[in-house]
């Protein structure tokens, strides 16, 4: 079926151009369409305003200096970020963390490999010196190989979902639940624990004003985007995961 953008059809060319920026998609040809709708919304915006510029990019550049108002956040809102996030603001922390993964797959039934998965924690809870057994003969990683160990990580080393979890555990810590991941299903341990230091709010003051003003323009872009989408004429595609193509 034809996408067609207020009144014009979206070609062939158009798309076989795009599809190559989003190979790594779970449906490429869905986001590249996506985009192409989201594009062509936003430079139609431009037209209408009498935006002119040398070439599209410059012309959605202009439009959404001139339409979109990011505010700029004060010293105060800076601080208090720091206040309620003084984890992101420490340096030199290291964790030495072992793990068992039971990775999530088409071909896995998930109720048998969580029963699985909490059979074999319910058996280190009792008895965590068998962790690296367990590991070697469980974990869908290749650091079951080594007893489950991923050596010593750092804040950014891994996903924000197994990151938030095992930077809140101690050291020696085996955690009580399983952890949750895009990956599957993970029994975690902290052997060891550095804690850091902490950076100064003075040293971290502009890098967090830069922060939150990208934050914010994002949402204001995405709000914006978003009232445009709801004016247009689209026929023959539905904008799903709209708001992470806005173009930046």
């Amino acid at each position: 079926m034809a996408v067609i953008v207020n009144d014009v059809e979206l070609t062939d060319a158009e798309m076989e151009a795009e599809l190559p920026q989003h190979a790594d998609a779970d449906n490429p040809v869905q986001r590249a369409m996506t985009a192409l709708v989201l594009r062509r919304v936003l430079l139609d915006e431009a037209v209408r305003l009498g935006i002119e510029e040398p070439d599209d990019e410059a012309a959605l550049d202009a439009l959404l200096e001139q339409e979109v108002r990011v505010p700029v956040p004060d010293e105060q809102t800076c601080r208090r970020y720091y206040d309620r996030h003084p984890e992101r603001f420490v340096v030199g922390q290291l964790l030495e963390v072992d793990h068992i993964l039971f990775q999530v797959t088409p071909q896995v039934e998930l109720d048998t490999l969580r029963s699985l998965a909490q059979d074999t924690l319910n058996t280190l809870m009792a008895d965590p010196s068998c962790f690296a057994e367990q590991a070697k003969a469980l974990s869908n990683c290749p650091s079951g190989g080594v007893g489950g160990s991923l050596g010593q990580l750092a804040r950014g080393d891994t996903v924000p979902e197994f990151e938030r979890a095992v930077f809140a555990m101690q050291a020696k810590e085996l955690l009580p639940r399983l952890l949750e991941t895009r990956y599957g299903l993970h029994i975690v341990r902290v052997n060891q624990r550095v804690e850091g230091r902490q950076l100064p709010y003075e040293e971290v003051a502009a890098g967090i004003a830069d922060a939150l003003v990208v934050a914010s323009r994002d949402t204001a872009w995405k709000q914006y985007l978003k009232l445009l989408v709801g004016r247009a004429r689209i026929e023959g595609i539905e904008l799903e995961g709209a708001d992470s193509l806005l173009v930046q």
